[in-house]
């Protein structure tokens, strides 16, 4: 796996851009890492912990030069998913979209045509 997904405010992603890095929502700073997903992952998290959420972004995360830091871990239903044990560095980021998770849990992105 190359790059895994995050969900983040606005607000959390400008502030991210400003410092450098990302130390994580109140979430991930509760549990010791940054929580990410796969592609497969992405939909049900969005649904399970944004339903009725605007002004997201979502980041695809290249996992490539984030080493050991990065550890896959065992979550729902036993799926691995990937954990981040350091902040994230903005420049592991590809691409940023905004983006809304409609009240059932359908994410509607704001550059959809």
């Amino acid at each position: 796996m190359t790059v895994a997904y995050k969900i983040l405010t606005s607000d959390d992603w400008r502030r991210m851009v400003t410092e450098g890095r990302y130390e994580g929502s109140a979430v991930d700073l509760a549990d010791g890492y940054i929580h990410m997903s796969t592609a497969d992952q992405l939909a049900e998290t969005a649904r399970r912990h944004y339903a009725g959420q605007a002004d997201l972004m979502l980041l695809t995360v290249d996992l490539g030069g984030l080493d050991d830091a990065l550890v896959w871990e065992p979550s729902r239903g036993g799926a691995l998913f990937p954990h981040l044990y350091a902040p994230l560095p903005v420049a592991a980021v590809t691409t940023g979209r905004p983006f809304a998770v409609a009240e059932d849990g359908a994410m509607r992105f704001e550059d959809a045509a």
